[in-house]
C-alpha cells in the first residue's frame, strides 16, 4: 500500500501516480509527456516511486537505466534546456537532432538511485542486480577527474584535453554524494574501492580549497543549486553548512513562496524548493525545511504532479509542464522530513569526506 499523504499537504500517492503515468513501456521516465530523457532525472523519478512503494515501476525503471548504459559505463542524456519554450511557457517542438551530452553528474547519480530504491523498497536484491552498472558508471566518472580534484561536467570531445572542459560546482557536489552511495553499496557487497574514496575526497578538497576550479567558463553563482548543493550533499556540514545557507537565503528564498531557481528572476521552482528543504534537514534546520515543504502545496496539480514553478510577478504557473523529476524531488523531501521510513535519511545524513580513506570502511560523520 502506498504511504499516506505526509507533511505540508504533500500527497505522495498522487505524485507517484503522475510519475507512473509518464513512465514509458520500456521503463524509461521522461521529463514530460512530450519527451526529454536523461539518467539523472530518470533516477530522481525512480527514487520517488520507490518511496511510494511502487515496486514494479521501480524494477522497470532500473532495468531500463541499465539497458541504456553504454559500453564504457556512461549514458547519453538529452538536455532539457536545449528545447526552447514560447512566451507562454509551452515547449516548442524538440529539434530533429536533440541536444545531448555524456554528463558525469547524470552518470554518477545511478549510485544514489540504486541505493535509495533498495532501501526504500527493502529489496537488497536490487543492489546485487545493479551493482555492476554502478561500478561501470562510477569508474567512468572517476576517469574524468582532473589532477586538481574536480570532475569535468561532460565527456571531452575527441582529441579535446580534459582541462578544456569546465567543472560545475553543483555537479561536483552531487558526485560527492554519488561516490558516497557507491561506496556504501560496495560495503554491502564486501568490495573495496579505495580509488573511489580518493576521488570523493578529492572532490571535497577541490570544492572547499580550490573554488576557482569551478564554473570557469560561465559564472553560475546566480543559480540556487550552486548555493545549496554543497550543503545538500554533505560537502559542508554543521556550522559551515548553516553559514552557507544563511549567506544566500535572502538572495534565493522568497517568503511564503519558496526558492528561486536563479537570482534576479521572479520565478520560484518546486524542485529547488524541495532540494533546499533537504539541504536544511542536512544542516539541522528542521523548521526551515518544514516551512519550505509546506509552501509547495499550492503548486500541486489537480490531476497529479507539481507544476515546475511559479512566476510570481504574473501570478501564473510557468512553464506549463509537470516534470516527473519535480514530483520525485517533492516525494524525497517529504519523506526525509517525516523520517520514519527505511532509508529516509539517506539524502540528509552524510559520511565524512575522508570516510573510507583510512581503514577501508566507512567512518560516519555523525
Amino acid at each position: 500500500m502506498s504511504p499516506r499523504p505526509t507533511h505540508g499537504g504533500i500527497d505522495i500517492r498522487a505524485c507517484a501516480d503522475w510519475i507512473e503515468r509518464l513512465q514509458r513501456r520500456d521503463g524509461t521516465i521522461p521529463w514530460v509527456e512530450t519527451g526529454v530523457w536523461d539518467p539523472w532525472n530518470h533516477g530522481e523519478s525512480a527514487m520517488g516511486l520507490a518511496v511510494a512503494g511502487r515496486g514494479e515501476a521501480v524494477h522497470k525503471a532500473l532495468d531500463a537505466l541499465e539497458d541504456r548504459q553504454e559500453a564504457d559505463g556512461g549514458w547519453t542524456g538529452e538536455l532539457g534546456a536545449g528545447i526552447p519554450m514560447d512566451e507562454s511557457g509551452e515547449r516548442i517542438a524538440p529539434p530533429a537532432i536533440p541536444v545531448t551530452a555524456r554528463d558525469t553528474n547524470f552518470t554518477g547519480y545511478a549510485a544514489v538511485t540504486v541505493l535509495k530504491c533498495a532501501l526504500a523498497l527493502d529489496e537488497p536484491r536490487l543492489i546485487t542486480r545493479h551493482a555492476d552498472m554502478v561500478e561501470r558508471a562510477l569508474d567512468w566518472v572517476a576517469a574524468r577527474q582532473t589532477a586538481h580534484g574536480d570532475i569535468v561536467w561532460r565527456d571531452p570531445d575527441p582529441d579535446q584535453p580534459l582541462e578544456d572542459v569546465d567543472s560545475l560546482r553543483a555537479g561536483n557536489a552531487s558526485l560527492f554524494k554519488s561516490f558516497e552511495c557507491g561506496l556504501r553499496l560496495m560495503d554491502l557487497l564486501d568490495r573495496q574501492r579505495p580509488d573511489w574514496a580518493r576521488a570523493r575526497d578529492g572532490i571535497a578538497k577541490a570544492l572547499i580549497e580550490r573554488p576557482a576550479r569551478f564554473d570557469r567558463r560561465i559564472d553560475r553563482s546566480g543559480y540556487a543549486m550552486d548555493w545549496y548543493y554543497p550543503v545538500l550533499t554533505g560537502v559542508l556540514t554543521g556550522e559551515a553548512a548553516r553559514a552557507r545557507l544563511a549567506e544566500g537565503w535572502a538572495r534565493f528564498v522568497v517568503a511564503d513562496l519558496g526558492a528561486r531557481c536563479v537570482t534576479g528572476e521572479p520565478w520560484v521552482t518546486v524542485a529547488e524548493t524541495a532540494e533546499l528543504a533537504l539541504a536544511c534537514l542536512s544542516a539541522g534546520m528542521r523548521e526551515q525545511a518544514r516551512t519550505l515543504i509546506s509552501e509547495l502545496a499550492p503548486l500541486s496539480a489537480k490531476d497529479g504532479g507539481f507544476w515546475m514553478g511559479w512566476q510570481y510577478d504574473l501570478g501564473v504557473a510557468w512553464p506549463k509542464e509537470r516534470p516527473s523529476w519535480t514530483a520525485g524531488a517533492v516525494i524525497l523531501a517529504a519523506e526525509a522530513l517525516d523520517g520514519e521510513a527505511p532509508g529516509a535519511d539517506l539524502l540528509v545524513r552524510h559520511a565524512r569526506p575522508d570516510a573510507w580513506t583510512r581503514h577501508g570502511s566507512e567512518i560516519r560523520a555523525r
